[in-house]
Protein backbone atom coordinates (compact mmCIF):
# COMPACT_ATOMS: atom_id res chain seq x y z
CA UNK A 1 0.00 0.00 0.00
CA UNK A 2 1.56 3.17 -1.15
CA UNK A 3 2.02 5.06 2.20
CA UNK A 4 1.26 8.48 0.43
CA UNK A 5 -2.18 7.11 -0.48
CA UNK A 6 -3.21 7.10 3.00
CA UNK A 7 -2.06 10.37 3.27
CA UNK A 8 -4.56 11.59 0.36
CA UNK A 9 -7.40 9.51 2.31
CA UNK A 10 -6.68 11.85 5.14
CA UNK A 11 -6.47 14.83 3.29
CA UNK A 12 -9.98 14.29 1.44
CA UNK A 13 -11.41 13.93 4.80
CA UNK A 14 -9.66 17.09 6.14
CA UNK A 15 -10.82 18.89 3.08
CA UNK A 16 -14.41 17.94 3.26
CA UNK A 17 -14.22 19.26 6.98
CA UNK A 18 -12.51 22.47 6.41
CA UNK A 19 -14.93 23.30 3.13
CA UNK A 20 -18.16 22.26 5.06
CA UNK A 21 -16.88 25.20 7.68
CA UNK A 22 -16.53 28.05 5.63
CA UNK A 23 -19.05 27.34 2.59
CA UNK A 24 -22.08 28.09 4.97
CA UNK A 25 -21.25 31.78 5.31
CA UNK A 26 -21.56 32.60 2.11
CA UNK A 27 -25.39 31.28 2.35
CA UNK A 28 -26.33 32.34 5.84
CA UNK A 29 -28.92 34.74 4.29
CA UNK A 30 -30.79 31.89 1.87
CA UNK A 31 -31.05 29.35 4.98
CA UNK A 32 -32.47 32.19 7.32
CA UNK A 33 -35.51 32.48 4.90
CA UNK A 34 -35.96 29.51 3.92
CA UNK A 35 -35.79 28.56 7.89
CA UNK A 36 -37.65 31.56 8.95
CA UNK A 37 -34.98 32.83 11.19
CA UNK A 38 -33.19 35.81 11.88
CA UNK A 39 -29.45 35.66 10.26
CA UNK A 40 -28.20 36.92 13.12
CA UNK A 41 -29.51 34.13 15.06
CA UNK A 42 -28.52 31.45 12.28
CA UNK A 43 -24.69 32.35 12.94
CA UNK A 44 -25.60 31.87 16.61
CA UNK A 45 -26.50 28.44 15.75
CA UNK A 46 -23.73 28.18 13.41
CA UNK A 47 -21.21 28.19 16.39
CA UNK A 48 -22.55 25.29 17.80
CA UNK A 49 -20.38 23.37 15.10
CA UNK A 50 -17.34 25.11 16.83
CA UNK A 51 -18.40 23.99 20.29
CA UNK A 52 -19.00 20.49 19.86
CA UNK A 53 -15.26 20.72 17.81
CA UNK A 54 -14.03 21.85 21.25
CA UNK A 55 -15.23 19.51 23.29
CA UNK A 56 -14.63 16.81 21.82
CA UNK A 57 -11.49 16.81 20.24
CA UNK A 58 -9.45 16.33 23.62
CA UNK A 59 -11.12 12.99 23.72
CA UNK A 60 -9.86 11.91 20.14
CA UNK A 61 -6.84 10.22 20.97
CA UNK A 62 -7.88 7.98 23.51
CA UNK A 63 -10.79 6.96 21.47
CA UNK A 64 -7.86 6.03 18.90
CA UNK A 65 -6.05 4.16 21.25
CA UNK A 66 -8.67 2.58 23.09
CA UNK A 67 -10.83 1.15 19.74
CA UNK A 68 -8.28 1.72 17.16
CA UNK A 69 -7.53 4.23 14.78
CA UNK A 70 -9.34 2.71 11.49
CA UNK A 71 -12.30 2.19 13.45
CA UNK A 72 -12.86 6.04 14.77
CA UNK A 73 -11.46 7.51 12.06
CA UNK A 74 -14.14 5.75 9.88
CA UNK A 75 -16.69 6.02 12.60
CA UNK A 76 -15.83 9.62 12.34
CA UNK A 77 -16.34 9.88 8.59
CA UNK A 78 -19.92 7.86 9.25
CA UNK A 79 -20.96 10.61 12.25
CA UNK A 80 -19.76 13.75 10.10
CA UNK A 81 -21.50 12.97 6.69
CA UNK A 82 -25.07 11.86 8.82
CA UNK A 83 -24.92 14.98 10.35
CA UNK A 84 -24.42 16.70 6.92
CA UNK A 85 -27.22 15.32 5.46
CA UNK A 86 -29.37 15.88 8.42
CA UNK A 87 -28.21 19.33 8.27
CA UNK A 88 -30.07 19.17 4.49
CA UNK A 89 -33.22 17.91 5.60
CA UNK A 90 -33.56 20.80 8.33
CA UNK A 91 -36.74 23.03 9.09
CA UNK A 92 -36.00 24.51 12.14
CA UNK A 93 -33.36 26.21 13.85
CA UNK A 94 -33.77 23.44 16.47
CA UNK A 95 -33.53 20.84 14.03
CA UNK A 96 -30.35 23.01 12.35
CA UNK A 97 -28.12 23.35 15.60
CA UNK A 98 -28.98 19.50 16.96
CA UNK A 99 -27.70 18.35 13.26
CA UNK A 100 -24.24 20.70 13.34
CA UNK A 101 -23.70 19.34 16.73
CA UNK A 102 -23.10 15.93 15.68
CA UNK A 103 -21.10 17.40 12.43
CA UNK A 104 -18.59 18.62 14.92
CA UNK A 105 -18.33 15.72 16.87
CA UNK A 106 -17.43 13.89 13.68
CA UNK A 107 -15.02 16.50 13.13
CA UNK A 108 -13.56 16.70 16.10
CA UNK A 109 -12.48 12.74 15.65
CA UNK A 110 -11.80 12.74 11.72
CA UNK A 111 -8.39 15.25 11.84
CA UNK A 112 -7.04 14.21 14.56
CA UNK A 113 -7.22 10.32 14.48
CA UNK A 114 -5.98 11.21 10.74
CA UNK A 115 -3.15 12.81 11.52
CA UNK A 116 -2.61 10.40 13.85
CA UNK A 117 -2.51 7.41 11.18
CA UNK A 118 -0.20 9.03 9.28
CA UNK A 119 2.15 10.00 11.77
CA UNK A 120 2.28 5.68 12.72
CA UNK A 121 2.59 4.49 9.80
CA UNK A 122 5.19 7.34 7.62
CA UNK A 123 8.64 7.48 8.63
CA UNK A 124 9.62 9.96 10.18
CA UNK A 125 12.30 11.22 7.34
CA UNK A 126 9.34 10.89 4.92
CA UNK A 127 6.98 13.24 7.22
CA UNK A 128 7.61 16.97 5.52
CA UNK A 129 6.37 15.80 2.66
CA UNK A 130 3.10 13.28 3.49
CA UNK A 131 2.16 16.90 5.71
CA UNK A 132 2.65 18.56 3.36
CA UNK A 133 -0.58 16.99 1.46
CA UNK A 134 -2.61 18.47 4.63
CA UNK A 135 -1.63 22.00 4.73
CA UNK A 136 -3.91 22.33 1.10
CA UNK A 137 -6.74 21.24 1.93
CA UNK A 138 -6.82 23.43 5.52
CA UNK A 139 -6.18 26.70 2.59
CA UNK A 140 -8.44 25.16 -0.27
CA UNK A 141 -11.56 25.15 2.08
CA UNK A 142 -11.66 28.61 3.06
CA UNK A 143 -11.27 29.73 -0.24
CA UNK A 144 -13.11 27.38 -2.10
CA UNK A 145 -16.31 27.23 0.49
CA UNK A 146 -17.63 31.22 -0.38
CA UNK A 147 -17.97 30.89 -4.17
CA UNK A 148 -18.96 27.61 -3.68
CA UNK A 149 -21.52 27.77 -1.26
CA UNK A 150 -23.02 31.33 -3.17
CA UNK A 151 -22.76 29.04 -6.27
CA UNK A 152 -25.19 26.16 -4.93
CA UNK A 153 -27.07 28.33 -2.90
CA UNK A 154 -28.11 30.68 -6.46
CA UNK A 155 -28.37 27.71 -8.94
CA UNK A 156 -29.33 24.79 -6.75
CA UNK A 157 -30.54 25.01 -3.54
CA UNK A 158 -28.52 25.81 0.00
CA UNK A 159 -29.20 22.20 1.31
CA UNK A 160 -26.97 20.67 -1.37
CA UNK A 161 -24.40 21.91 0.21
CA UNK A 162 -24.48 19.40 2.93
CA UNK A 163 -25.81 17.17 0.39
CA UNK A 164 -22.56 17.00 -1.53
CA UNK A 165 -20.46 15.45 1.45
CA UNK A 166 -22.51 12.09 1.26
CA UNK A 167 -20.71 10.38 -2.06
CA UNK A 168 -17.45 11.88 -0.45
CA UNK A 169 -18.49 10.14 3.21
CA UNK A 170 -18.96 7.07 1.58
CA UNK A 171 -15.85 6.70 -0.59
CA UNK A 172 -13.78 7.88 2.28
CA UNK A 173 -15.78 5.19 4.61
CA UNK A 174 -14.63 2.62 1.78
CA UNK A 175 -11.28 3.92 1.25
CA UNK A 176 -10.44 3.77 5.39
CA UNK A 177 -11.81 0.51 5.72
CA UNK A 178 -9.45 -1.16 2.83
CA UNK A 179 -6.27 0.73 3.45
CA UNK A 180 -6.20 2.18 6.85
CA UNK A 181 -4.46 0.08 9.70
CA UNK A 182 -6.48 -0.36 13.21
CA UNK A 183 -3.28 0.66 15.65
CA UNK A 184 -4.52 0.75 18.85
CA UNK A 185 -2.37 0.97 22.64
CA UNK A 186 -3.23 -2.47 23.93
CA UNK A 187 -2.27 -0.65 27.37
CA UNK A 188 -4.63 2.07 28.18
CA UNK A 189 -5.43 4.22 31.27
CA UNK A 190 -8.63 5.21 32.21
CA UNK A 191 -10.86 7.89 30.49
CA UNK A 192 -9.90 11.14 32.28
CA UNK A 193 -13.05 12.22 32.66
CA UNK A 194 -12.67 14.76 35.38
CA UNK A 195 -10.51 16.41 32.93
CA UNK A 196 -13.36 15.45 29.80
CA UNK A 197 -15.77 17.74 31.56
CA UNK A 198 -12.97 20.37 32.87
CA UNK A 199 -11.34 20.93 29.33
CA UNK A 200 -15.04 20.61 27.64
CA UNK A 201 -16.45 23.65 29.41
CA UNK A 202 -12.72 25.71 29.47
CA UNK A 203 -12.41 24.85 25.22
CA UNK A 204 -15.69 25.96 24.95
CA UNK A 205 -16.58 28.76 26.87
CA UNK A 206 -12.77 30.24 25.04
CA UNK A 207 -13.75 29.31 20.95
CA UNK A 208 -17.25 30.43 21.40
CA UNK A 209 -16.65 33.68 23.36
CA UNK A 210 -13.39 34.30 20.92
CA UNK A 211 -15.77 33.78 17.83
CA UNK A 212 -18.49 36.02 19.00
CA UNK A 213 -16.03 39.07 19.86
CA UNK A 214 -17.02 41.55 17.49
CA UNK A 215 -19.72 40.43 15.12
CA UNK A 216 -22.71 41.31 17.03
CA UNK A 217 -23.53 38.09 17.49
CA UNK A 218 -24.53 38.93 21.41
CA UNK A 219 -24.27 40.91 24.01
CA UNK A 220 -21.00 41.93 24.58
CA UNK A 221 -21.45 41.63 28.50
CA UNK A 222 -22.87 37.82 26.86
CA UNK A 223 -19.33 37.28 25.19
CA UNK A 224 -16.97 38.61 28.30
CA UNK A 225 -19.05 36.13 30.61
CA UNK A 226 -17.99 33.10 27.88
CA UNK A 227 -14.78 34.06 28.15
CA UNK A 228 -14.44 34.09 31.85
CA UNK A 229 -16.01 30.65 31.95
CA UNK A 230 -13.27 29.53 29.48
CA UNK A 231 -10.33 30.45 31.21
CA UNK A 232 -11.43 29.60 34.82
CA UNK A 233 -12.46 25.81 33.16
CA UNK A 234 -8.75 26.06 31.68
CA UNK A 235 -7.67 27.20 34.76
CA UNK A 236 -8.98 24.41 37.13
CA UNK A 237 -7.83 21.87 34.22
CA UNK A 238 -4.62 22.88 34.33
CA UNK A 239 -4.69 22.56 38.35
CA UNK A 240 -6.41 19.13 37.56
CA UNK A 241 -3.88 17.52 34.85
CA UNK A 242 -0.93 18.34 37.58
CA UNK A 243 -2.14 15.54 39.70
CA UNK A 244 -4.16 13.55 37.22
CA UNK A 245 -1.74 10.16 36.70
CA UNK A 246 -3.08 10.31 32.76
CA UNK A 247 -4.57 13.55 31.88
CA UNK A 248 -6.68 13.81 28.44
CA UNK A 249 -4.42 16.74 27.31
CA UNK A 250 -1.03 15.88 28.69
CA UNK A 251 0.61 19.17 29.34
CA UNK A 252 3.95 17.96 30.39
CA UNK A 253 4.42 17.46 26.52
CA UNK A 254 5.23 21.31 25.99
CA UNK A 255 8.69 20.04 28.24
CA UNK A 256 9.34 18.70 24.27
CA UNK A 257 11.39 22.16 23.22
CA UNK A 258 9.72 21.29 19.82
CA UNK A 259 6.35 20.36 20.34
CA UNK A 260 6.10 23.86 23.01
CA UNK A 261 7.47 25.96 19.59
CA UNK A 262 5.32 24.38 17.13
CA UNK A 263 2.18 24.65 19.67
CA UNK A 264 2.80 28.20 21.42
CA UNK A 265 4.99 29.67 17.91
CA UNK A 266 1.78 27.81 15.73
CA UNK A 267 -0.95 29.42 17.69
CA UNK A 268 0.74 33.02 17.18
CA UNK A 269 1.52 32.55 13.65
CA UNK A 270 -2.13 31.17 13.11
CA UNK A 271 -4.08 34.10 14.59
CA UNK A 272 -2.70 36.03 11.49
CA UNK A 273 -3.98 32.88 9.13
CA UNK A 274 -7.57 32.56 10.79
CA UNK A 275 -8.12 36.42 10.52
CA UNK A 276 -7.44 36.10 6.66
CA UNK A 277 -10.33 34.06 5.47
CA UNK A 278 -12.88 36.17 8.00
CA UNK A 279 -11.13 39.92 6.26
CA UNK A 280 -10.17 38.97 2.93
CA UNK A 281 -13.53 38.39 1.49
CA UNK A 282 -15.10 41.15 3.68
CA UNK A 283 -12.72 43.48 2.00
CA UNK A 284 -13.28 42.63 -1.51
CA UNK A 285 -17.42 42.66 -0.91
CA UNK A 286 -18.12 45.40 1.74
CA UNK A 287 -15.44 47.40 0.54
CA UNK A 288 -14.38 47.04 -3.20
CA UNK A 289 -17.82 46.00 -4.09
CA UNK A 290 -17.44 42.22 -5.64
CA UNK A 291 -19.62 39.94 -5.67
CA UNK A 292 -19.18 36.82 -3.42
CA UNK A 293 -18.03 34.47 -6.77
CA UNK A 294 -15.60 37.56 -7.73
CA UNK A 295 -13.53 37.73 -4.69
CA UNK A 296 -13.69 33.72 -4.25
CA UNK A 297 -12.12 33.62 -7.38
CA UNK A 298 -9.46 36.15 -6.10
CA UNK A 299 -9.04 34.40 -3.34
CA UNK A 300 -8.57 30.83 -4.35
CA UNK A 301 -4.91 32.41 -5.10
CA UNK A 302 -3.73 31.98 -1.77
CA UNK A 303 -4.24 27.71 -2.65
CA UNK A 304 -2.37 27.71 -6.09
CA UNK A 305 0.59 29.15 -3.83
CA UNK A 306 -0.50 25.94 -1.52
CA UNK A 307 0.00 23.74 -4.57
CA UNK A 308 3.58 25.03 -5.54
CA UNK A 309 4.62 24.33 -1.87
CA UNK A 310 3.99 20.97 -1.78
CA UNK A 311 6.58 19.80 -3.62
CA UNK A 312 9.48 21.93 -2.39
CA UNK A 313 9.16 22.22 1.57
CA UNK A 314 11.18 18.84 2.26
CA UNK A 315 13.93 20.35 -0.08
CA UNK A 316 13.76 23.66 1.76
CA UNK A 317 13.95 22.24 5.20
CA UNK A 318 17.02 19.82 4.51
CA UNK A 319 19.03 22.87 3.33
CA UNK A 320 17.98 25.07 5.78
CA UNK A 321 16.63 23.90 8.46
CA UNK A 322 13.54 24.03 10.82
CA UNK A 323 14.55 27.15 13.00
CA UNK A 324 16.15 29.13 10.21
CA UNK A 325 12.89 28.66 8.10
CA UNK A 326 10.42 28.95 10.66
CA UNK A 327 12.28 32.12 12.02
CA UNK A 328 12.57 33.94 8.54
CA UNK A 329 9.17 32.68 6.83
CA UNK A 330 7.26 33.87 9.94
CA UNK A 331 8.52 37.60 9.34
CA UNK A 332 7.73 36.90 5.33
CA UNK A 333 4.36 35.48 5.78
CA UNK A 334 3.48 38.05 8.51
CA UNK A 335 4.29 40.71 5.78
CA UNK A 336 2.38 39.05 2.77
CA UNK A 337 -0.63 39.35 5.55
CA UNK A 338 0.19 43.04 6.27
CA UNK A 339 0.60 43.60 2.51
CA UNK A 340 -2.94 43.19 2.20
CA UNK A 341 -3.61 46.33 3.75
CA UNK A 342 -2.47 48.52 0.60
CA UNK A 343 -5.14 46.98 -1.56
CA UNK A 344 -7.30 49.33 -3.00
CA UNK A 345 -10.60 49.36 -5.23
CA UNK A 346 -8.43 50.39 -7.93
CA UNK A 347 -5.42 47.73 -7.34
CA UNK A 348 -5.06 45.57 -10.77
CA UNK A 349 -6.62 42.02 -9.65
CA UNK A 350 -3.69 40.71 -11.32
CA UNK A 351 -1.16 42.27 -8.57
CA UNK A 352 -3.74 41.23 -5.72
CA UNK A 353 -3.79 37.61 -7.94
CA UNK A 354 0.13 37.37 -7.73
CA UNK A 355 0.27 38.89 -4.09
CA UNK A 356 -2.20 36.18 -2.80
CA UNK A 357 -0.35 33.33 -4.64
CA UNK A 358 3.29 34.33 -3.28
CA UNK A 359 1.78 34.66 0.16
CA UNK A 360 -0.47 31.10 -0.01
CA UNK A 361 3.05 29.73 -0.55
CA UNK A 362 4.83 30.67 2.50
CA UNK A 363 2.18 30.55 4.57
CA UNK A 364 1.72 27.02 3.47
CA UNK A 365 5.38 26.36 3.85
CA UNK A 366 5.04 27.54 7.29
CA UNK A 367 2.03 25.39 8.05
CA UNK A 368 4.46 22.06 7.03
CA UNK A 369 7.26 23.35 9.08
CA UNK A 370 5.41 23.97 12.04
CA UNK A 371 3.02 20.70 11.95
CA UNK A 372 6.07 18.53 11.40
CA UNK A 373 7.92 20.04 14.32
CA UNK A 374 5.40 19.35 16.51
CA UNK A 375 5.97 15.25 16.16
CA UNK A 376 9.50 15.17 15.76
CA UNK A 377 10.70 14.57 19.39
CA UNK A 378 7.45 12.93 20.52
CA UNK A 379 7.55 9.10 21.50
CA UNK A 380 5.01 7.35 19.44
CA UNK A 381 2.95 6.35 22.38
CA UNK A 382 2.63 10.02 23.06
CA UNK A 383 1.52 10.54 19.50
CA UNK A 384 -2.21 10.38 19.75
CA UNK A 385 -1.92 12.62 23.13
CA UNK A 386 0.39 14.74 20.96
CA UNK A 387 -2.23 14.94 17.94
CA UNK A 388 -5.01 16.17 20.63
CA UNK A 389 -3.29 19.16 21.90
CA UNK A 390 -2.31 20.25 18.54
CA UNK A 391 -5.78 20.07 17.43
CA UNK A 392 -7.02 21.76 20.30
CA UNK A 393 -4.61 24.77 19.74
CA UNK A 394 -5.15 25.06 16.28
CA UNK A 395 -8.76 25.42 16.76
CA UNK A 396 -8.39 28.10 19.35
CA UNK A 397 -5.67 29.82 17.93
CA UNK A 398 -8.21 30.41 14.58
CA UNK A 399 -10.94 31.43 16.56
CA UNK A 400 -8.88 33.97 18.47
CA UNK A 401 -7.62 35.49 15.07
CA UNK A 402 -11.15 35.39 13.90
CA UNK A 403 -11.60 37.69 17.04
CA UNK A 404 -8.97 40.15 17.06
CA UNK A 405 -9.78 41.01 13.02
CA UNK A 406 -13.29 41.50 14.09
CA UNK A 407 -12.42 43.47 17.51
CA UNK A 408 -10.30 45.11 14.91
CA UNK A 409 -13.00 46.56 12.79
CA UNK A 410 -15.23 46.90 15.49
CA UNK A 411 -12.82 49.65 17.40
CA UNK A 412 -12.69 51.26 13.89
CA UNK A 413 -16.29 52.21 13.10
CA UNK A 414 -17.14 52.78 16.58
CA UNK A 415 -18.39 56.15 17.16
CA UNK A 416 -19.79 56.71 13.38
CA UNK A 417 -23.10 57.03 13.11
CA UNK A 418 -24.08 54.37 10.82
CA UNK A 419 -21.41 52.11 11.99
CA UNK A 420 -20.90 51.04 8.71
CA UNK A 421 -17.59 48.78 7.67
CA UNK A 422 -15.40 51.12 5.65
CA UNK A 423 -12.47 49.89 3.36
CA UNK A 424 -9.87 51.84 5.43
CA UNK A 425 -11.18 49.63 8.29
CA UNK A 426 -9.28 46.97 6.76
CA UNK A 427 -5.49 48.53 6.55
CA UNK A 428 -5.11 48.57 10.18
CA UNK A 429 -7.15 44.91 10.66
CA UNK A 430 -4.32 43.12 8.29
CA UNK A 431 -1.54 44.91 9.87
CA UNK A 432 -2.34 44.12 13.51
CA UNK A 433 -2.60 40.72 12.49
CA UNK A 434 0.54 40.69 9.94
CA UNK A 435 2.41 41.60 13.27
CA UNK A 436 1.03 38.92 15.65
CA UNK A 437 1.97 36.41 13.15
CA UNK A 438 5.75 37.77 12.52
CA UNK A 439 5.65 37.98 16.21
CA UNK A 440 6.26 33.81 16.42
CA UNK A 441 9.52 34.22 14.94
CA UNK A 442 10.07 34.93 18.87
CA UNK A 443 9.16 31.61 19.82
CA UNK A 444 10.77 30.19 16.66
CA UNK A 445 14.32 31.72 17.62
CA UNK A 446 14.37 29.80 21.05
CA UNK A 447 15.12 26.58 19.25
CA UNK A 448 18.42 24.82 18.87
CA UNK A 449 19.86 24.55 15.57
CA UNK A 450 19.63 21.10 15.28
CA UNK A 451 15.70 20.86 15.96
CA UNK A 452 13.88 18.60 13.93
CA UNK A 453 17.07 16.92 12.83
CA UNK A 454 15.50 13.86 13.04
CA UNK A 455 12.54 14.92 10.18
CA UNK A 456 14.70 16.49 8.14
CA UNK A 457 17.67 13.99 7.31
CA UNK A 458 17.37 12.90 3.69
CA UNK A 459 15.31 9.91 3.51
CA UNK A 460 16.94 6.41 2.90
CA UNK A 461 16.15 3.58 -0.08
CA UNK A 462 13.57 1.28 1.37
CA UNK A 463 15.25 -1.32 0.59
CA UNK A 464 18.90 0.04 2.29
CA UNK A 465 17.16 1.71 5.17
CA UNK A 466 16.12 -0.07 8.63
CA UNK A 467 12.51 0.02 9.82
CA UNK A 468 11.94 3.66 12.46
CA UNK A 469 11.10 2.57 15.31
CA UNK A 470 7.82 4.71 15.24
CA UNK A 471 6.82 2.13 12.32
CA UNK A 472 7.98 -1.13 13.78
CA UNK A 473 5.94 -0.24 17.29
CA UNK A 474 3.08 0.74 15.33
CA UNK A 475 3.11 -2.46 12.88
CA UNK A 476 3.05 -4.30 16.34
CA UNK A 477 0.06 -2.74 17.57
CA UNK A 478 -2.30 -3.26 14.64
CA UNK A 479 -5.34 -4.72 15.32
CA UNK A 480 -6.41 -6.86 11.78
Amino acid sequence: MPRYFVTLIVAVALFMENMDSTVIATSLPAIARDLGEDPIALKLALTSYLLSLAVFIPLSGWMADRFGARIVFRAAIVVFTLGSAACGFAHSLLDFVLFRIVQGMGGAMMVPVGRLVILRTVPKAELISALAWLTIPALLGPVIGPPLGGFITTYVSWRWIFWINIPMGILGVILATYYVANIREHELPPLDIKGFILSGIGLAGLAFGFTTIGQGLLPMQMVIALLTVGVIGCWLYVLHARKAPAPLIDLSLLKVKTFYASVVGGFIFRVGIGATPFLLPLLLQLGFGLTPFQSGLLTFASAVGAMAMKATAAPILRRFGFRFVLVINAVVSGLFIAATALFTPVTPHAVIFAVLVVGGFFKSLQFTSINSLAYADIEPRAMSRATSFASVAQQLSLSAGVAIGALVLEIQRHGRLDMAVQSSDFTTAFIVVGAVSAASALIFMMLPKSAGASLSAPARPLAAARKPASIAEAEARVDV
